[in-house]
């Protein structure tokens, strides 16, 4: 039976933002991409997972959905046999972080998906992507497209809802992947290394030349380094 391997999205994101990887990693492992558009917790996010999932499972998150990761590891470490954080943080919302996010959520609400991406997608990559590459300028903004008003809300409930994760790392004993854009300007590079410093057997790894959305940006070198996770031996289950 071929090893199952999620590969969950971030906010707005879905399958698209895993389009290389998944063709990469599907000839030898079972890739499924969760929907995170009908929650509105990280918890409840993790429960949906979980539900649907094998008794085994490697789990590999962007973004939110790195959070949405760490919370099926602590809800459910024995079941986890691999875990990825890529262009994440560990952090609850800072007391400043409801009021940046409402201003987002009410361009949404009162002028439409397409504004938000003119707002929220720069700062998502390293400065000048767009601009230099309008093939992923496009498919970015058709997935944010895809999304709407409502999922935004409901996204952005869960992220000012998240957990502190930070106590929970020393406990994290799977193969663990911290990977990171080098110019990822929303959740920098040094905010991975403290990840990483926090789980003495992780591999940190930086994308070099890429932004928050690494697997998109620089897709060749998000695979390869999951490709290197997928064939680290996975410790028995605990029981």
């Amino acid at each position: 039976m071929r090893e199952t391997v999620y590969l969950v999205p971030g906010l707005l994101c879905d399958a698209v933002v895993w389009a290389h990887q998944v063709s990469a990693l599907t000839p030898d492992h079972d890739v499924r991409i969760p929907d995170l558009t009908r929650q509105d917790s990280i918890a409840d996010m993790a429960n949906d997972i979980l539900a649907d999932a094998r008794p085994r499972f490697s789990i590999a998150g962007h973004s939110m959905g790195a959070r949405v990761a760490l919370q099926i590891v602590a809800q459910a470490p024995s079941r986890v046999s691999r875990l990825a954080l890529l262009d994440t943080g560990i952090h609850p919302a800072s007391a400043d972080e409801p009021a940046r996010r409402q201003e987002l959520l009410d361009v949404s609400a009162g002028a439409g998906m397409r504004a938000l991406a003119d707002r929220w997608l720069p700062p998502m990559v390293a400065d000048g992507a767009l601009d230099a590459n309008p093939v992923l300028r496009d498919t970015l903004y058709a997935m944010v497209e895809r999304m709407t008003p409502d999922i935004h809300r409901r996204q952005i409930a869960a992220l000012l809802g998240r957990p502190d994760a930070r106590a929970q790392l020393h406990a994290i004993t799977c193969p663990v992947l911290i990977g990171v854009g080098e110019r990822d300007r929303w959740s920098p590079p040094v905010q991975h290394r403290e990840i990483a410093d926090l789980i003495p057997h992780a591999d940190y790894t930086v994308f070099p030349n890429a932004g928050h959305m690494a697997p998109m940006e620089t897709p060749e070198p998000v695979t390869a380094a999951l490709l290197r996770w997928l064939n680290v031996p996975a410790k028995a289950a605990r029981t």
